[in-house]
């Protein structure tokens, strides 16, 4: 399996055969007025539509803490923030300004991951890649190129490293990436596309 092919669910050239494709910021737009609602209830007190929002934004959650701490970590990390986020909901102003706010408490949280003695950890283990890509390799080469990936991916810079997690390993798209950090669709494409070029760059001279 590569990592830096198309990401899991999507099949190669779907894109160029679907007729009148919706703009990316417009995709971003929508994706954004839809949870609004949800986010709004939520904030009143409505326990399900946080619940909703948890299966919505628990890949964005989890792409984010695994850019940033050990795999095995990662899943106790996600409840941590969405209890930080359902006891501080009332403190939200802007409902628009969830998925940047919550992006933004994940990033904490793995901050204060790392100021907790011998929790540190240089490079990934093989146990440490997601169960579905995990699930994906078929062999004991295949399985080493993702943990050499995510390792390389785990060298840049944070704005490549989170996005790039969100697209290739939480098979997210640009659109839903900028919906649910709460990012803008032009920087998350400019951070996909550089932070692209750099990962094959790092990958050809590691090769």
């Amino acid at each position: 399996m590569s990592l830096i092919g198309p990401p899991r669910g999507t099949a190669p050239g779907a894109a160029s055969e679907a007729a009148a494709p919706i703009p990316p910021d417009a995709e971003a737009d929508r994706l954004a007025a839809r949870d609004l609602p949800l986010v709004e209830a939520a904030t009143s007190g409505d326990r399900e539509a946080f619940g909703h929002l948890y299966d919505l934004y628990g890949r964005m959650v989890h792409g984010v803490l695994l850019s940033r701490v050990p795999r095995e970590e990662v899943d106790d990390l996600v409840q941590d923030v969405f209890i930080q986020a359902m006891e501080r909901l009332n403190t939200l102003r802007e409902p628009g300004a969830f998925g940047g706010w919550l992006a933004a408490i994940a990033r904490n949280r793995a901050t204060d991951y790392y100021r907790k003695p011998a929790t540190r950890a240089s490079h990934v283990e093989w146990s440490e890649l997601p169960e579905a890509v995990m699930a994906t390799q078929e062999s004991v080469s295949e399985k080493t190129q993702a943990i050499a990936v995510l390792n390389v991916i785990r060298t840049m810079p944070e704005a490549y490293r989170e996005t790039l997690v969100l697209r290739l390993v939480e098979g997210m798209t640009g659109p839903e990436i900028a919906a649910r950090t709460g990012l803008t669709p032009a920087s998350v494409r400019v951070n996909l596309h550089r932070g692209m070029k750099q990962l094959r760059e790092k990958l050809e001279g590691r090769s």
